[in-house]
C-alpha cells in the first residue's frame, strides 16, 4: 500500500489534469508514478518537461539501460519494474541485456561505457575521476552527451527516490530489486 495517497485522474489537482490527459493520450494509461507526481502540479510540470527533453537524447536502448542501472543502484522496485517492461517492449532489449544493465553494464561496447559511467555517477553521487570521463569519451561520447547521461541519472534518481518514499504500488509486471538477474 502506498504511503502517499495516489489520486485517480478525477481527483488529481485541476492544474495537473491536462498533463495527465497528455500522458494518457501518449501511453494509453496513466502510470501510478505520474499520478503520484501530479499531487504537485509544479513537480509534474518540471518532471514531464525534463523527461520530454531527455527523451530526445542518446538512443532509447541506452536510456533504458541507464534507467535500469540507476534503479538497481537505488533499489527501486517500481522503476525496475517499469523500465524492465519498457526495455523489453519499447527498446527491444533482450532479457540478458536487461540483466546486464541492472549490473551496470552492456555487451554493446559504446552502451557499456555510458551505463558504466551512469552507474558510477549514481553510486558515487557524481564524484567521478578523470579516468571515468576519459573512458566514456573514448567510447565516442561528447561532453554534451556526458551532460545528458548525468541528466538521465538525475531524472531516474528523482523517480527512484519518490517511489521509495511513497512506496508506490507497482502497476507493471513486478521485478524484484533484490534479484539483479
Amino acid at each position: 500500500m502506498s504511503r502517499i495517497a495516489v489520486p485517480d485522474l478525477a481527483n488529481a489537482p485541476e492544474a495537473s489534469r491536462p498533463i495527465l490527459d497528455a500522458v494518457k493520450a501518449q501511453l494509453g494509461v496513466v502510470p501510478n508514478l505520474f499520478r503520484l507526481v501530479a499531487l504537485s502540479p509544479y513537480a509534474l510540470t518540471g518532471f514531464t518537461s525534463f523527461s520530454g527533453a531527455l527523451a530526445k537524447t542518446l538512443d532509447v536502448k541506452t536510456r533504458e539501460r541507464i534507467a535500469l542501472a540507476v534503479a538497481q543502484v537505488n533499489g527501486c522496485g517500481y522503476c525496475l519494474s517499469a523500465h524492465t517492461y519498457l526495455a523489453l517492449n519499447l527498446a527491444k532489449l533482450t532479457p540478458d541485456e536487461v540483466a546486464n544493465a541492472r549490473r551496470g553494464g552492456s555487451v554493446d561496447t559504446k552502451a557499456n561505457a555510458a551505463v558504466v559511467f551512469a552507474d558510477k555517477v549514481a553510486r558515487d553521487r557524481g564524484h567521478v575521476s578523470e579516468s571515468d570521463l576519459d573512458a566514456v569519451r573514448a567510447a565516442g561520447f561528447s561532453d554534451a552527451q556526458i551532460v545528458e547521461i548525468v541528466a538521465l541519472v538525475a531524472e531516474n534518481v528523482f523517480t527512484n527516490f519518490l517511489n521509495e518514499v511513497a512506496a508506490t504500488e507497482i502497476d507493471f509486471p513486478v521485478v524484484d530489486a533484490a534479484q539483479p538477474d
